[in-house]
């Protein structure tokens, strides 16, 4: 078992062994990560920030999202859709975005990719949880390593969604969406935040 903790003076709060000590990502633990998510605009951004994550460590991504939700519109797509490469061109001399002209120019593609389904009659949200049959799919992990990288469900979601025209979503990408959002419940059975991300 790799579960970290934080003693308080009431009890000791137990978290999954893949969080560092820092605080903000203690916090990300804490009140979002795997905790079921149906907010359009949420959902929007975590698909798109993982997408960003590719290659690096999550809290290289954490570290950077205020900045992320400034340029993008607090991932608002129909104006993340507006953008175009004179904006893109800008946004990879910031120092506080990952300057990847590949995967900026994925959010704005995403963004128009979303939005195009939407178009279509597509309730995004109703859609996104569908390739988990619209339930929380809990996990029986005791060590985070356990965790798979990529399932069926999320190989089915990043065929579809590169379908649609969406960029950098694999199915590992598309699995950390799902456990960031909540989509599937990956903390630890040892984890405090196990049972609150089930309701």
């Amino acid at each position: 078992m790799t579960i970290t903790s934080t003693q308080t003076s009431e009890t000791t709060f137990q978290r999954c062994g893949w969080c560092s000590h820092d605080p903000l990502y203690q916090h990300y633990h804490d009140h979002e990560w795997g905790k079921p998510s149906h907010d359009r605009q949420q959902l929007f951004e975590m698909l798109c920030l993982e997408g960003q994550q590719a290659g690096l460590s999550w809290i290289t991504v954490l570290k950077k999202r205020d900045c992320y939700r400034q340029c993008f519109f607090d991932f608002l797509p129909e104006k993340v859709a507006q953008l175009g490469e004179d904006d893109i061109d800008q946004y990879l001399q910031n120092p506080g975005l990952i300057r990847h002209a590949g995967k900026l120019n994925a959010i704005v593609a995403n963004a128009r990719a979303w939005l195009a389904l939407e178009q279509q009659g597509i309730h995004m949200v109703e859609w996104l949880w569908s390739f988990v049959n619209a339930k929380l799919q809990p996990q029986a992990i005791q060590n985070y390593t356990q965790n798979p990288v990529q399932t069926a469900d999320s190989l089915a979601m990043s065929k579809s969604l590169k379908k649609a025209g969406f960029k950098f979503v694999g199915p590992t990408t598309c699995y950390a969406f799902m456990q960031a959002a909540g989509l599937v419940n990956d903390h630890e059975a040892g984890c405090s935040s196990r049972l609150l991300a089930s309701h």
